[in-house]
């Protein structure tokens, strides 16, 4: 008939596209506040405990750089909870949730002992390592602090991941926030002594940490145990570990925690290695680091709204619609990235002179964020690009390409190109030229993927099935 069309006219398509866009942002802002948030706890520690005492500040530094990275592999495994909730609640199965979120608990509390088991028992690792005894001598104190909370933190994220699921990406923000808000008068009274507390040092760091991740599991209990939750009927009754449900939430949470863990691995390692080159180097490299982690985070939230809108439209049987999300997250992050490299080349020098005023290091870290330029988009792309896929429950696969990218293309390159293995020693260039060809063949690899699997139906419709 006159008139008719199989294409949409393009108003209908640009509407669609604005609107989904802002559905995405909707639920990606309060994850990108919660990040930074996150992000804040750790400068508050370095910065406290700096002014504590150089060797307290060397202990805590020492200890986040092990504390973190166990955290977020234990972390990985229960963000399997976040997509499988997605879809069910896409699917109108708001019952089915609730067991999920009872065996993910018990998931979360099985990793979260095993964790505190590993930060209690890490001082060999350092008598190996050659760790500065004195450095050690906090470091030890302060993980063991710190554990008595990884299984609360491990709790939180489980519950923290049902509300995400649920598209309720606010609670996460505000616990965040205050979080942060507590953990600078805790600081301040356990590290100083303050108000008749012993005085700690940069051990008071950790239990100040301990106490706020039990803050974090009370916030987040008062949020799940809301009316719009109850639907779930995830704390309606006990439930027994059922070995069905657990290995399917780890068959997708087990590649996200390694994914996480290798790409910050590489990170931590690049860290240790360019140690060779000098304190001007090491102070520089971390600038340009923190700086490309703050503009970061507009691709991790979009990442993780990504899981979140996708698993619904899939769990709606809406899967040429995910695909559409997936293409505009994508889309999105390559113009927030490319904007984040114009405010780089524009203010870097700027942005380093709020980090330190010794000339050596402003203008070799000034200098690196040239590197960081070119490199954020590439690590901007992998970020949404694992996130999106995560909500089509593709996990596997991701993980096998962040472990090539990373460690078989771009560590060799940054030791190759560093330390002149073939050819003149690049330095701290060359290791910031090998990572980024590391991280560009991660996002070309999961771009890829992504785009092979969102057109996949009868894949899709499989992970799916995974309760």
């Amino acid at each position: 008939m006159a008139g008719h069309t199989l294409t949409p006219p393009a108003e209908t398509r640009w509407a669609t596209i604005t609107a989904e866009t802002r559905r995405l942002l909707v639920i990606g802002l309060p994850l990108m506040g919660a990040q930074l948030a996150q992000m804040g706890m750790g400068v508050v520690d370095a910065v406290m405990a700096g002014q504590y005492g150089s060797v307290d500040l060397a202990g805590v530094a020492l200890g986040g750089s092990l504390f973190w990275p166990v955290m977020m592999l234990m972390m990985g495994l229960v963000q399997a909870v976040t997509p499988t909730v997605a879809q069910l609640n896409g699917a109108g199965k708001q019952r089915e949730i609730g067991e999920v979120i009872r065996q993910g608990l018990w998931l979360a509390l099985s990793g979260g002992l095993a964790a505190a088991w590993i930060l209690n028992n890490i001082g060999p690792v350092y008598q190996w390592m050659s760790v500065d005894p004195a450095a050690a001598a906090i470091s030890v104190p302060y993980l063991r602090m710190a554990s008595f909370g990884v299984p609360a933190l491990m709790c939180f994220f489980c519950l923290r991941f049902l509300a995400d699921g649920m598209g309720f990406t606010r609670p996460a923000l505000f616990i965040s926030l205050a979080a942060l808000t507590l953990k600078v008068p805790l600081n301040y009274v356990l590290i100083y002594g303050k108000f008749g507390a012993p005085e700690m040092g940069g051990v008071g760091a950790g239990l100040a940490q301990a106490v706020v991740m039990w803050l974090q599991l009370t916030l987040i209990l008062a949020v799940v145990t809301r009316r719009r939750f109850r639907r779930t009927g995830w704390h309606s009754r006990f439930s027994r570990p059922d070995w069905a449900r657990i290995k399917n939430l780890l068959i997708i949470g087990i590649p996200i925690g390694a994914t996480i863990f290798a790409e910050m691995g590489l990170f931590s390692l690049t860290t240790i290695l360019l140690g060779r080159f000098g304190a001007e180097t090491v102070a520089s490299h971390n600038i340009a680091m923190n700086i490309n982690g703050v503009l970061f985070m507009p691709a991790l939230a979009l990442g993780m709204a990504g899981t979140i809108r996708i698993g619904f439209r899939v769990g709606a049987g809406e899967i040429g619609q995910a695909r559409t999300t997936a293409g505009i997250a994508m889309s999105t992050t390559a113009l927030v990235a490319i904007l984040g490299s114009l405010v780089i080349f524009l203010f870097r020098h700027h942005m380093v002179s709020a980090y330190t005023s010794e000339p050596a290091v402003a203008a070799l870290s000034s200098t690196l964020l040239l590197f960081v330029m070119f490199f954020l988009l590439f690590d901007a792309l992998q970020a949404t690009g694992v996130g999106t896929l995560r909500g089509y429950k593709d996990t596997k696969v991701p993980m096998y390409i962040a472990l090539f990218s990373y460690w078989v293309v771009g560590l060799p390159l940054e030791v190759i190109l560093g330390f002149g293995l073939i050819g003149e020693p690049m330095g701290v260039y060359g290791f910031w030229l090998g990572l980024a060809i590391g991280v560009g063949t991660a996002a070309l690899l999961l771009s890829t993927r992504l785009w092979l699997v969102s057109a996949d139906h009868e894949f899709i419709t499989r992970m799916a099935a995974r309760r």
